[in-house]
C-alpha cells in the first residue's frame, strides 16, 4: 500500500502528542485559540502567525494544534526551528502532509539559504493546499527577515499576539493536563509545582508527561514528596547519575566488605 507520508522525519525529531486544544489554557488569548482551532479544523485561514515573549505559550499552543489535527487523522508535523543541527533540507517534501506548524521561525532570520528554504516550502504548501502554521518571538514585519518575499508572505496572513499566562492560567493548566492524564493533584501539589517551576506552559506540559510517566512505573499516584524527589533527578540530573552509578556498584564494595570481614552484618 502506498505510504502517503514520509514516516519520519530527518535528525528523527520527535513529534508531540497527539492531545488537542481543549488541553490549552487561553486566558487572555481566546481569539488566537479560536482562530487556531479553525485552522486546524480546516474551516479557517490556512495561514496563521503567531507570536509573543518567551513563556508566552507560542509553542504550546503549537503542539496542541498540531494534535488536535492528529485526532482528525490527517498528517501533521511540527518542526522547532531552533532544533540543533537543523539544517534546510529538512523542509524537503514537507507539502505532503495536510498541516506544517513551524516554530521559533526567529531561528532562521537572516539566514539566507534558510529563508529561501522557508520561502520555497511556503509556495509549495500554498499551492498543494496545505495548511501552515508559524510561530517566533517577534511580530513577523519586526522579524529580520531579509528576503523581501518570504517577508511580505509571513506578513500576508492573519496575526496574533499571545500573552502569558497569569498565576491562576498556569494552576488550570496543571489542573486540566493533570485531570486528562488520570492523575489527581490537590490546591497544595498545584501550589508546590507553581513555587518551583518556570511560567512556560510547554515546561509544565513536560513535567506533567514526566509525572505521568513517574506514577506509571511506581504504580501509583504522585504526592508532593515524589514529585520533588522528580524535579530533584530532572534540575541535578548528574548528580542522579552519579548516585544510580555507585547504588549499582554497592553490592560489589559490600562483598569485598564481606569478604574481609566475615563478621560484618
Amino acid at each position: 500500500m502506498h505510504q502517503r507520508y514520509p514516516p519520519q522525519l530527518p535528525l528523527a525529531l520527535r513529534q508531540p502528542e497527539p492531545r488537542g486544544l481543549d488541553g490549552f489554557i487561553a486566558h487572555g488569548n481566546g481569539a488566537a485559540v479560536a482562530a487556531v482551532r479553525q485552522w486546524a479544523d480546516g474551516s479557517g485561514e490556512p495561514y496563521i502567525y503567531l507570536h509573543g515573549g518567551a513563556a508566552s505559550g507560542k509553542s504550546q499552543l503549537l503542539v496542541c494544534a498540531a494534535g488536535e489535527v492528529r485526532q482528525r487523522g490527517l498528517g501533521v508535523v511540527y518542526l522547532p526551528l531552533d532544533t540543533p543541527r537543523l539544517t534546510p533540507a529538512v523542509l524537503d517534501d514537507l507539502e505532503q502532509r495536510d498541516a506544517i506548524l513551524l516554530d521559533a521561525l526567529q531561528a532562521i532570520a537572516g539566514n539566507a539559504v534558510w529563508e529561501q528554504a522557508v520561502f520555497n516550502l511556503y509556495n509549495r504548501a500554498r499551492d498543494a493546499g496545505r495548511r501552515l502554521l508559524a510561530a517566533a518571538r517577534q511580530p513577523a514585519g519586526r522579524l529580520g527577515i531579509g528576503l523581501p518575499d518570504l517577508a511580505s508572505r509571513l506578513t500576508a496572513g492573519a496575526s496574533y499576539h499571545l500573552r502569558p499566562l497569569s498565576d491562576a492560567g498556569r494552576a488550570e493548566l496543571l489542573r486540566i493536563g493533570a485531570e486528562q492524564r488520570g492523575l489527581r493533584f490537590g490546591e497544595a501539589m498545584i501550589s508546590y509545582i507553581l513555587s518551583r517551576c518556570p511560567r512556560d506552559p510547554g515546561a509544565l506540559s513536560t513535567l506533567l508527561d514526566d509525572i505521568d510517566r513517574a506514577a506509571l512505573a511506581e504504580q501509583r499516584q504522585p504526592t508532593i514528596r515524589s514529585i520533588g524527589r522528580l524535579l530533584e533527578r530532572l534540575e541535578h540530573p548528574e548528580t542522579h547519575s552519579a548516585t544510580v552509578t555507585a547504588s549499582s556498584e554497592q553490592p560489589l564494595d559490600q562483598s569485598r566488605d564481606h569478604t574481609a570481614n566475615p563478621n560484618r552484618t
